[in-house]
């Protein structure tokens, strides 16, 4: 099964919970609960990530990733990501350097819920986070020959060390499926703020990030589980 196919399945079911979780239309009375009667505190989820994980199994980077959300009032979502980032990427056609690191990240920052009925056990959100990593990358290129002067020109470098910290603005859908299990997915806007490349110039993979630029579309698939 390709990527391409499984993200597919994964937000088709997800579009399924969501619509057979929606209230009924035709539904006289609702249960509103007025602002006094919701706790500040409203609960705690933790979640695991998908879609980094098939990327991990299916490319040659990925990630392992989870989270711990707060709930206050239905509305607000302070929330914290950790994860470790891995890639073992080989470019032998192009430029024949090897690449490899493993390396903890995390993020911290605020999910926001949208929706009118903000009480109801489906969300629409949107948010931010900061996030931070240092890691330490292994980049070799095997010798070959200078065309002119016929001198090797492989390198090795083992263990050079690198930071990277970014901003992420992010869109996301959470539905319940049945109890405290929901799926959710998220669509992120990356922008780096900086960091240090070490003495070998920008790395091809940032631990949390993902491979290198200076902006970046990314994406999430989570199973979720409200404590």
């Amino acid at each position: 099964m390709t990527l391409r196919k499984l993200i597919f399945i994964c937000i088709s079911f997800l579009a399924i919970s969501s619509l057979s979780a929606l209230p009924a239309y035709g539904q006289k009375k609702k249960m509103v609960a007025t602002p006094d009667t919701i706790p500040f505190l409203r609960g705690f989820s933790v979640s695991f990530d998908l879609a980094g994980a098939a990327l991990l199994q299916l490319n040659d980077w990925g990630q392992y990733e989870g989270a711990l959300r707060v709930n206050l009032r239905d509305k607000y979502f302070p929330i914290v990501e950790l994860g470790i980032g891995r890639a073992n990427h080989s470019e032998d056609v192009v430029t024949g350097i090897s690449y490899k690191t493993t390396a903890p990240y995390g993020r911290i920052g605020m999910d926001f819920n949208l929706l009118k009925n903000k009480h109801q056990a489906n969300r629409f959100y949107a948010g931010f986070r900061y996030a931070f990593t240092s890691y330490k990358v292994d980049i070799t290129h095997k010798d070959f020959p200078d065309p002119v002067w016929q001198w090797d020109t492989g390198f090795d470098v083992r263990g050079e060390r690198c930071s990277q910290h970014w901003i992420e603005a992010v869109l996301g859908v959470d539905a319940q499926v049945f109890g405290p299990l929901h799926l959710g997915w998220s669509v992120r806007y990356k922008r780096r703020l900086g960091g240090n490349d070490g003495v070998i110039g920008r790395t091809w993979y940032v631990p949390g990030y993902g491979t290198y630029g200076d902006t970046r579309l990314g994406g999430t698939f989570n199973i979720i589980i409200d404590i």
